[in-house]
């Protein structure tokens, strides 16, 4: 097995710095190599293109994080939250919030789910002039009650401070406070009187901010529970197809690259042309490194690894370090069967051998060959085999003696 593997390794190495079996020198071998760097880095930017191209599921459903942050909200002040949350400061020629949510449809494939363009018309109806004045109004006057608590956070220190010099019976003049003990006690007063204006006045401020039609309209659309069971049945089915989705379009941007490159390269090795054959191997190479990434990356948090994840917690409850033992022995089954496929199908030598006889060409490396060339001149490897039933030489790989016609053993094939 170990042998097996070293070969792999030694004929991947051999195919990647050579040409025509002769090695490249050192400034051709770092040209190539920057060659392959620049590659590379284009093809993950056009794979990280590429799997945005389809609308994400929180462009689809733009609404659900808001929608379901106030439906998990028990502060009894959510109400207000939501609606100052959805109000626009910025003032001019600003989009609406439709038409936000619908820029994401101009910019990739898909639709925003219509009950959230539904849920953006009703933010567009409270996001009126009139409500972001109260908004601001509000704001303004919380900031005037955040320096009043401050105000009176320093007046209370300085007040227990003059109280126990008076206590002390130190003197006014002697005194570090700037204000005494008795004018520091109306200030306090004044100020918790004031404070209680602004709390009153902020309240009043939002009640009527949400005693407005569109803002009730808004509210009874939000506890809507159907509407709201739509909209988050959507977004996990979204999320869950999502990666599926990514890997599909970056399999439709890889694999006509691969079958380019395998064409050329089949071409290259046919007609002796050495520099395009490694070249063609390179690119090859650079473009199944992504391809097998983004498989990888996929089994992990694609539809797969969500199917295994649900049915490991549906089974053995929080137990879901089960979830990587389950990897450890997938993972390697679906390699091995990939490994069996390929060598079984894609990459058999004995179907391999027919088309190359056929064509006169190198049986493992399919370079043309001279008429009764025993060895290849390019890789050196030897072309036949003696059948054991009439021990003249046949071609290895074949089912067949040619001489005779007997079926030859497996092990020579």
């Amino acid at each position: 097995m170990f042998a097996r593997i070293q070969h792999f390794v030694n004929q991947f190495l051999n195919k990647s710095r050579k040409i025509n079996n002769e090695p490249l020198n050192r400034v051709s071998l770092i040209v190539l190599i920057l060659i392959d760097i620049f590659i590379l880095i284009n093809v993950f930017t056009g794979l990280d293109d590429i799997s945005r191209w389809h609308i994400s599921p929180l462009q689809a459903y733009p609404c659900y994080s808001q929608w379901q942050n106030y439906r998990t909200k028990n502060s009894g002040n959510q109400d207000y939250e939501i609606i100052r949350q959805s109000l626009l400061y910025e003032s001019g020629n600003q989009l609406s919030q439709k038409q936000i949510y619908q820029q994401s449809e101009a910019e990739h494939l898909g639709k925003v789910a219509p009950t959230c363009l539904q849920y953006a018309e009703y933010i567009d109806k409270i996001n009126i002039p009139q409500n972001q004045q109260a908004i601001t109004a509000i704001d303004q006057r919380q900031g005037q009650i955040g320096n009043l608590k401050q105000a009176n956070s320093r007046i209370r220190t300085e007040y227990d401070s003059t109280l126990l010099e008076k206590i002390a019976g130190q003197s006014r003049e002697q005194s570090i406070n700037q204000v005494g003990a008795e004018k520091a006690k109306q200030e306090l007063e004044k100020n918790n009187l004031n404070i209680f204006k602004l709390e009153k006045e902020i309240s009043n401020l939002k009640n009527e901010l949400l005693t407005k039609q569109e803002s009730r309209n808004f509210i009874a659309f939000l506890e809507n529970s159907e509407e709201f069971g739509t909209v988050e049945q959507g977004y996990k089915q979204a999320s869950f197809w999502y990666p599926s989705i990514q890997l599909a379009f970056q399999t439709l941007f890889l694999l006509p690259l691969i079958f380019a490159t395998l064409l050329v390269h089949q071409f290259s090795q046919r007609r002796g042309y050495g520099l395009i054959t490694l070249i063609s191997w390179h690119l090859l190479v650079i473009f199944f490194i992504p391809l097998i990434l983004k498989i990888f990356e996929f089994l992990q948090v694609g539809a797969i690894f969500q199917f295994v994840f649900d049915v490991i917690s549906a089974i053995f409850g929080r137990l879901l370090f089960l979830v990587s033992y389950i990897y450890i022995l997938l993972i390697p089954l679906i390699g091995f069967s990939i490994i069996k496929f390929f060598q079984k199908i894609i990459l058999n030598p004995k179907l391999q051998a027919v088309s190359r006889i056929q064509k006169s060409r190198c049986v493992k490396c399919a370079k043309k060959l001279r008429h009764n060339d025993a060895y290849c001149p390019h890789c050196g490897y030897y072309q036949y085999i003696e059948c054991r039933n009439c021990h003249n030489l046949t071609y290895k790989h074949l089912p067949h003696c040619k001489h005779c016609g007997s079926l030859q053993a497996s092990d020579d094939l």
